[in-house]
């Protein structure tokens, strides 16, 4: 199968991570499964023997054509739309219930691909996605660890995040040049229960981990905060003062939010970019 560079192509070859992948997913009876990027279709047709229907989102016109040519349409819907363009919630009111979603995620568009995830998070119950091994690191990762950052949050905000298994390049025609990893992403969102506006919260996180050597203090200061509000919220939270966000998990970051929120300390007006919690 030629692989068109420009859509990040890696084709799954081995038949065990492909059965781990669809048992990952649970019962699939009666359910409906979103696979973004069925490719050639290896997990796709596994899928289709076990769920009530599956919607494969294909980008690549060709290869969307050849997998209508190989699969039941009774079973499975091949579209050959974006993922980022796909309405989840409309295909969740179809379906009668949440969806689950499998998919080995393009690297060039990882990031964008988890916000629209998140952002559908009210009509998805759960995702196993493969994706690069260090984006999985990040997006796994617990507080005071290298890998933790502002993905981490942002992505674990919306759900717990279990790490599956690994895979060597050796796995996919052609190998790619890094190893991949399995992860499945549960949907849960944590807003309510940590006491946080969702758009407000989110925008303060990347405040405070917009420069990963700096300290939580200075980075909200620099990003308009008022010092002296700061260092009251951080009192109140029982955060030190001189704390890197990368060492507070999610509840102490609600609780310092909280502090701010509660004295009446907004967000700072929100740059284009401040909107986008899940970083490239």
């Amino acid at each position: 199968m030629p692989k068109k560079s420009r859509l990040g192509q890696n084709f799954l070859r081995d038949a065990a991570a492909i059965q781990r992948i669809a048992a990952a997913l649970g019962d699939l009876a009666g359910r409906t499964v979103i696979e973004i990027g069925p490719g050639a279709g290896a997990i796709t047709h596994t899928l289709a023997a076990r769920a009530g229907h599956v919607v494969a989102l294909e980008l690549d016109g060709d290869l969307a054509a050849r997998l209508r040519t190989q699969l039941d349409p009774e079973r499975v819907t091949v579209l050959d739309q974006d993922v980022l363009e796909f309405d989840f919630a409309g295909a969740a009111a179809t379906a009668g219930q949440p969806l689950l979603v499998a998919g080995n995620l393009p690297y060039y568009i990882t990031s964008p691909i988890l916000r629209k995830l998140a952002a559908s998070h009210a009509a998805l119950e759960r995702a196993v996605l493969m994706v690069q091994r260090e984006v999985a690191d990040r997006v796994a990762a617990k507080p005071g660890t290298r890998d933790y950052g502002l993905l981490s949050v942002a992505v674990q905000m919306y759900g717990p995040v279990r790490p599956l298994f690994t895979l060597p390049p050796g796995a996919f025609s052609p190998p790619p040049q890094v190893h991949s990893t399995v992860f499945m992403w549960r949907f849960a969102p944590r807003f309510a229960e940590l006491g946080v506006d969702e758009a407000g919260f989110l925008r303060f996180v990347r405040c405070g981990f917009a420069q990963k050597r700096k300290t939580l203090f200075n980075n909200l200061r620099a990003a308009g905060y008022p010092p002296e509000a700061v260092a009251a919220a951080c009192a109140r939270a029982g955060a030190p003062a001189q704390v890197r966000a990368e060492a507070l998990g999610l509840e102490a970051l609600a609780a310092l939010w909280q502090a701010l929120d509660g004295a009446g300390i907004a967000p700072p007006a929100a740059r284009p970019a401040d909107e986008n919690p899940f970083p490239d």
